[in-house]
């Protein structure tokens, strides 16, 4: 039977303070008719600029 793994203060305190990512994909179409796709990885609180950004 496995121990149960118990975390410090320090290791609880330095995963609350990680920042949240998100990957975003943007598909834009080519003249010839093919799509590209172009990934970013941002702050997961900044998601919904970089779209707003991305459709303009």
């Amino acid at each position: 039977m496995a121990k149960k793994q118990t975390f410090g203060d320090k290791v609880r305190k330095n995963r609350a303070e990680a920042k949240k990512m998100a990957k975003i994909i943007v598909a834009t179409k080519k003249e010839n008719g093919h799509y590209s796709f172009q990934q970013r990885i941002v702050e997961a609180d900044r998601v919904k600029e970089e779209i707003k950004a991305a459709r303009s």
